[in-house]
C-alpha cells in the first residue's frame, strides 16, 4: 500500500535532518583551546619540515659539486696531493646521493612514519659528507711554504660548514653530522702537531660553527612559527567556515519558522475573523434589541460583555496581524502628501469622548506653517491613535495630555504626546518596547492592554526611516515623541501669482 505523501503545510519545518556535526564541534572547539592557550609543535610539522628539506637541496644541488671541484682544483695548486682525487670522488658521490634521494622523496607520498624514515637516510648521507670534510680537515700540504695552505683549509671549511647550516636548517641534527667530525679531526690534528696554526684554524672553525648551529637553529624555529600561524590560519578558516554553516542553517530554520508562523496566522485570521464577526453583529443585534425587547437585564449585560470581549480579541488580532506583516517584510505603504496637524486632530477627535469621560483635558501645541509630509495616512494614523489611547488609558481621572507638533533639529517633523499618569520604570522601558511586553503599572491597571500598541509605533516609523523616542519615569508621566526624517517632509513651492497664499483650515469633525 503506497504512504501518503506530506502536504508542504504539514512539513514546514523539517525535523527528520540530522543538523548536528559533533566532531567538527569537537575540533573547533580543541583548536580554540589550543589558540587561547597557547602554541604548541604538532608533529605533522616534521613531515613538512623534511619536504622543506627536500626542495632545499633540490634546488641547491649544483653548489656542492661546484665548491668541491673548486677545492680539489685549488688544493692541487697548492700541492700535488693525489689524496685529493679520490677524496672529491667520494664527497662527490655522497652529494650525488643526497640530491637522488632527495628527487625520489619528492615524488612519494608522505604521512608522519614515511617522513621519520626518510629523515634516517637523510642524516646517513651527512654523516657520510661529515667524515669527508673531516678527512679534508685533517690533512695538510707537505710541499708547501708558509701557511698558505692551512689558510686555504680554513677558508674552505668555513664556507662549507655555511652552507650546509643553510641547507640543512630544516632538517634536525644534520649540521651536527657536519660540524662535529670536522672539529674532531681538527683537534685530532692540533693534538699531533702542537701548530699554532692548526690551533688558529681548531678556533675559528669551532666559534664559526657554534654560530652556524645557532643560526641553523633560528632559521629552523622560525619556519616552525610560520607553519604554526599557517596552521591556526587554516583553523580559523575551518571555524568560520562552521560558524557560516551554523549561521546559514540557524538562518534557514528562522525563515522555515517566519513561513509557518506566516501561514498560521493567515489561516487562523481567517478562521478566527469569521466567527468574531458573527459574535459581534449578533451581539450588536441583540444589544439593540432590534429583533424585539430582551427580556431579562442580565441577558442584556452578558451581551455586552460579549461585544466587548469579541471586539477587543479582533483588535489583538488585527494589531497581531499588523505586526506580523512588518516584520516579515510585507507591510506595504501607501504614501501620499498629508498634513499631520489634520490626521492629529482627527485622532483627537476620536478619543476625545473616552477622555471626557475621565475628565481628561487635552491641550494641543502647533507650529504654524508646517509643510505636509510624504507618509503613509493609515499608518500614521495609526501610530497617534496608539499614542493617544496610551495616554488617555493611563492617565488618571482629571489630568493633562500634551501633544505637541513641530520642526525637528534635522528638519523633519515631530509630534510628541506627554501625559501626568504614573509613568514607567525607567528599566522596564525595554520590556514595554518588546512585542506583548507591559510595564508593571500596566499589569496591575484595571484596563490591561495587548502590549502590541508602541511595538507597532517603533516598527511603522522604522518602515518610514523615523524614529521613535520614548521616555518615562515613575509619578512623572510618559511621553511618545514619533520623528519622520527631513526626507520625509515636502519642500514647499513659490506660491503662484492669482491664487490665495494660505488656505482655507480644515474643518474639525469633533469640537
Amino acid at each position: 500500500m503506497q504512504q501518503p505523501q506530506p502536504t508542504t503545510d504539514k512539513n514546514i519545518v523539517d525535523r527528520s535532518r540530522a543538523y548536528k556535526n559533533a566532531a567538527v564541534v569537537k575540533t573547533v572547539r580543541a583548536t580554540r583551546e589550543r589558540l587561547q592557550h597557547g602554541r604548541e609543535i604538532l608533529p605533522a610539522f616534521d613531515r613538512e619540515m623534511v619536504l622543506l628539506h627536500i626542495n632545499s637541496v633540490l634546488q641547491g644541488a649544483a653548489a656542492a659539486p661546484v665548491l668541491v671541484m673548486l677545492t680539489a682544483v685549488g688544493g692541487l695548486w697548492f700541492d700535488e696531493a693525489v689524496w685529493l682525487l679520490p677524496w672529491a670522488l667520494c664527497i662527490m658521490t655522497a652529494y650525488a646521493v643526497l640530491v637522488l634521494l632527495a628527487r625520489r622523496a619528492s615524488r612519494a607520498q608522505f604521512d608522519d612514519e614515511t617522513a621519520n624514515r626518510w629523515r634516517i637516510r637523510f642524516l646517513l648521507i651527512y654523516a657520510v659528507i661529515g667524515l669527508c670534510w673531516a678527512l679534508f680537515s685533517f690533512q695538510d700540504c707537505t710541499s708547501c711554504q708558509g701557511d698558505s695552505f692551512t689558510f686555504y683549509k680554513a677558508a674552505v671549511l668555513l664556507i662549507a660548514l655555511a652552507a650546509t647550516a643553510m641547507a640543512t636548517f630544516a632538517l634536525r641534527f644534520a649540521i651536527y653530522l657536519v660540524v662535529f667530525p670536522v672539529v674532531m679531526a681538527l683537534a685530532l690534528r692540533t693534538g699531533f702537531s702542537r701548530d699554532v696554526n692548526d690551533f688558529s684554524v681548531l678556533a675559528m672553525i669551532s666559534a664559526s660553527s657554534l654560530l652556524f648551529i645557532f643560526m641553523s637553529q633560528r632559521l629552523r624555529n622560525t619556519n616552525l612559527k610560520m607553519l604554526g600561524f599557517q596552521t591556526e590560519k587554516d583553523d580559523l578558516i575551518a571555524e568560520l567556515e562552521v560558524a557560516k554553516s551554523v549561521s546559514d542553517e540557524a538562518r534557514r530554520r528562522a525563515e522555515e519558522s517566519n513561513l509557518a508562523k506566516s501561514r498560521f496566522l493567515a489561516s487562523m485570521s481567517h478562521e478566527l475573523r469569521t466567527p468574531l464577526n458573527a459574535i459581534l453583529g449578533f451581539s450588536e443585534v441583540m444589544s439593540g434589541e432590534v429583533l424585539g425587547p430582551v427580556g431579562n437585564d442580565s441577558y442584556k449585560e452578558y451581551v455586552g460583555d460579549i461585544h466587548r470581549s469579541g471586539q477587543h480579541l479582533l483588535n489583538l488580532i488585527n494589531e497581531i496581524l499588523d505586526l506580523s506583516r512588518i516584520e516579515a517584510g510585507r507591510y506595504d505603504l501607501n504614501e501620499s502628501a498629508l498634513a499631520l496637524s489634520d490626521i492629529a486632530q482627527d485622532c483627537i477627535g476620536l478619543i476625545q469622548l473616552k477622555a471626557r469621560s475621565k475628565s481628561i483635558t487635552i491641550t494641543e501645541a502647533f507650529e504654524d506653517g508646517l509643510p505636509m509630509v510624504w507618509a503613509d495616512e493609515k499608518s500614521i494614523r495609526q501610530v497617534i491613535l496608539n499614542l493617544l489611547s496610551n495616554a488617555v488609558k493611563f492617565t488618571p481621572p482629571g489630568g493633562d495630555i500634551r501633544i505637541k507638533l513641530g520642526w525637528t533639529a534635522g528638519g523633519g517633523q515631530y509630534i510628541a504626546i506627554k501625559d501626568n499618569g504614573p509613568g514607567i520604570a525607567e528599566e522596564e522601558i525595554p520590556v514595554v518596547l518588546s512585542a506583548f511586553g507591559q510595564g508593571s503599572v500596566a499589569i496591575k491597571s484595571a484596563e490591561q492592554g495587548t502590549g502590541l500598541g508602541l511595538p507597532i509605533v517603533q516598527a511603522i516609523l522604522a518602515k518610514h526611516g523615523g524614529e521613535f523616542v520614548f521616555k518615562s519615569k515613575l509619578r512623572e508621566g510618559t511621553e511618545g515623541i514619533a520623528i519622520l526624517p527631513r526626507k520625509r517632509v515636502l519642500e514647499s513651492m513659490a506660491p503662484v501669482e492669482g491664487l490665495p497664499h494660505t488656505a482655507a483650515p480644515k474643518k474639525r469633525a469633533f469640537g
